[in-house]
């Protein structure tokens, strides 16, 4: 064998020593590659009564609306990484209030966390992951063109928090995943 392949890992899919479910192992060192749900972070921001969407520029559900979220970055509070996905996809500065809600999507290995929070301004536009951004009245939001489940969650969600500042964050709803 090469040298160049002895220091490749190999892994092997098995249940490690004190476990109980099956785990890619590497068979040269015993590192466990342990696989985790991905963390989303995202927000229903307003500007007056106007809800803040973004159309989809990319996979999944190009075409679609929802809030401006994403992937939670490494080194990075949830609180930051809501702020930083309004800026990418909407070119929004908000002002976060409060944590709304924490959804649970297991058959993608996600955990949402989504925000209530203020635009600074009015001025929004397409980042690079959006085809288009837009000020909703709650009346008509592109109910039937909304991109996740989840974000549908949270505008609801947010207009059941309205005019509340104590509040538990809310989970999916019983009709959920």
């Amino acid at each position: 064998m090469t040298d160049s392949l002895k220091n490749t890992p190999q892994f092997v899919q098995e249940i490690p020593p004190g476990d109980d479910r099956e785990r890619a192992v590497c068979t040269s060192c015993g590192f466990i590659d342990y696989q985790n749900p991905k963390i989303v972070v995202g927000s229903v921001a307003l500007w007056e009564d106007k809800i803040l969407l973004c159309k989809r520029a990319i996979e999944p559900r190009k075409g679609y609306w929802t809030l401006p979220a994403g992937y939670l970055e490494v080194k990075e509070t949830p609180e930051e990484g809501a702020v930083r996905e309004a800026w990418e996809e909407a070119r929004a500065r908000l002002h976060l209030e409060r944590l709304l809600a924490i959804y649970s999507v297991p058959r993608i290995s996600q955990v949402q966390l989504m925000y209530r929070a203020r635009l600074a301004s009015p001025e929004i536009s397409a980042g690079p992951e959006s085809e288009a951004v837009a000020l909703y009245d709650w009346d008509d939001i592109p109910w039937a063109d909304m991109a996740f489940p989840s974000a549908g969650w949270a505008l609801r969600h947010y207009r059941e928090s309205m005019g509340k500042n104590n509040f538990a964050p809310f989970t999916n709803p019983e009709d959920g995943l």
